[in-house]
């Protein structure tokens, strides 16, 4: 299809370098805890259990549920103290996927990726989206949230034009763009609707 993003759809009110914004660690979740939970009973039902799974721009928390048995959880974030106080991963590499969006493993790697609140970041999410759909397995989902929270002056301009419903609508065509994933399911997971943060989901699986 027809690309209808340009250039300036992902400007920046900071484009400063990203490695020197994410330079110092911030050892706090960017949800609140109830929307923590539904994330993490999410991915409990939606995960394939034993499968090896990606976390991309990981932090210092991957929301997975605590019961959660994974063959591996690999994590690709900007700092490295938060990547060593994540506990729930058993691997981690700093990857600046907007200055490079390659993503550093073989063809089919992964049973599962996880993008959690923080795909406004992406400059460049058509590349990195087309680099999820080549390092997951057939059938593998791509979970990708997102809420109302986010450093804004670092979110791009599209995604801070639009609306949650339309936030939505970009990560979809985001997968069409990029391709290699079948028809993608938008889920709100908000689990307390006014006195909690929102919180939504798109699911994709890799055809």
């Amino acid at each position: 299809m027809e690309n209808p993003l340009k250039p300036e759809h992902f400007n920046r009110v900071d484009n400063t370098p990203d490695r020197a914004f994410y330079g110092p660690p911030r050892i706090v979740k960017h949800i609140d805890e109830q929307a923590c939970e539904a994330l993490a009973k999410f991915y409990k039902d939606n995960l394939p259990a034993g499968g090896a799974v990606l976390d991309l721009m990981s932090s210092c928390v991957s929301h997975l549920p605590e019961d959660g048995d994974y063959e591996r959880v690999i994590g690709l974030g900007m700092n490295a103290m938060e990547l060593r106080a994540n506990k729930q991963l058993t691997g981690g590499l700093i990857k600046d996927l907007n200055d490079h969006p390659v993503i550093p493993f073989a063809d089919e790697s992964f049973d599962a990726c996880l993008i959690a609140v923080s795909v406004q970041y992406l400059t460049k999410p058509v590349e990195v989206f087309a680099e999820i759909a080549r390092v997951l397995r057939p059938g593998a989902p791509l979970i990708v949230s997102f809420s109302n929270r986010c450093f804004p002056t670092k979110a791009v301009a599209v995604w801070r034009s639009l609306d949650d419903e339309n936030h939505a609508n970009l990560i979809d065509l985001y997968c069409n763009l990029a391709g290699g994933f079948g028809p993608r399911d938008a889920v709100n997971l908000s689990p307390f609707p006014g006195r909690s943060d929102p919180l939504y989901a798109v699911v994709g699986r890799k055809i």
